[in-house]
């Protein structure tokens, strides 16, 4: 008997079992990392999901807030020409209240009134009578 034999023999035996058990421990530990892994990318794809719903959502509230806003500009643009042209006519008014003053009883001048002349009314169609025949307005025949 060969003892330097049967050492070996168990040395084989030890290093195949325990090749067998680190093969186990790799299986186990790689399948670990890889349930792991798995999920870990199905905890994201859940995340990006939700993300991408809360995303569409605000930008259809920031498209709505946008239409309103745009709406509200244009009345504001609308408020800003009524208000420009009232200043615009108090300006005028207030200018013409400085061009124009008050008059007081010696500013005004008075003038005599004018006699009209009075012409009958017989007088008045016997002149018109005349011109229309001497301007041909009224012919003679048919």
């Amino acid at each position: 008997m060969n003892p330097y034999g049967a050492k070996s023999n168990l040395k084989k035996e030890a290093s195949y079992q325990s090749q067998k058990k680190s093969e186990k421990i790799s299986k186990l530990s790689t399948q670990f990392i890889h349930q792991v892994f798995d999920a870990i990318n199905i905890s994201l794809l859940v995340l990006i999901f939700i993300l991408f719903f809360l995303s569409f959502n605000s930008q259809r509230e920031w498209s709505n807030t946008y239409k309103t806003l745009s709406k509200t500009r244009a009345l504001n643009n609308n408020l800003i020409d009524y208000i420009s042209k009232i200043e615009e006519f108090y300006i005028g008014e207030l200018e013409s209240l400085i061009i124009y003053r008050k008059t007081k009883p010696e500013d005004l001048i008075y003038l005599d009134k004018i006699a009209e002349k009075k012409e009958s009314l017989f007088k008045k169609n016997l002149s018109s009578f005349t011109e229309g025949l001497s301007g041909s307005r009224y012919q003679m025949g048919y």
